[in-house]
């Protein structure tokens, strides 16, 4: 199970490309920031990255964060490319993110929002996995370079990213 479920996360960092090919720098609540956008294995160990501005919204990187990245498996082969489960968080509830996963036979465990009918096939158990992910959030926020975002440019952000995901 673990080897093959996608976890996907969000939170927000200081200041990285955006959908529309620019700098991923935007205002939200919190003021100008990033969105850092993870494919992490089911381990916790990253597989891919996507840096959005921090007014867009959570979903519109879900189809670009599963085109992107393998996993390898354990005993050899071809690495996988289409997990079989993605865990996320409410962020992805809405209706396109769930289409998108079922067009690609996808399992989805992602709770449902407040108001929201409840799903009967939600995991709650692979739910509780997701806390890998923020601890991987945790780790590359160790970095100083990365927690307060020095590089100017989304493409030197997004490569310190990458190297301190290597020194991981």
């Amino acid at each position: 199970m673990r080897a093959s479920c996608a976890l996907i996360s969000t939170p927000p960092a200081l200041a990285g490309p955006a959908l529309s090919g620019g700098e991923a720098l935007g205002r939200s609540r919190g003021g100008f920031s990033t969105k850092i956008h993870v494919r992490a294995e089911g381990w916790g160990k990253p597989v891919t990255f996507h840096l959005t501005g921090g007014e867009r919204h959570d979903s519109l990187a879900l189809p670009t964060l599963l085109d992107a990245g393998a996993v390898r498996r354990k005993r050899g082969g071809r690495p996988r490319l289409r997990p079989r489960r993605v865990v996320g968080d409410k962020a992805f509830a809405g209706r396109p993110s769930r289409e998108h996963l079922r067009s690609r036979r996808i399992g989805a465990v992602i709770p449902t929002k407040t108001g929201e009918r409840r799903r009967p096939g939600f995991d709650r158990a692979a739910y509780r996995a997701r806390n890998q992910v923020e601890r991987l959030f945790n780790r590359l926020k160790q970095f100083r370079r990365l927690a307060t975002r020095y590089e100017k440019r989304a493409a030197n952000y997004l490569a310190m990213l990458h190297l301190g995901a290597i020194l991981i």
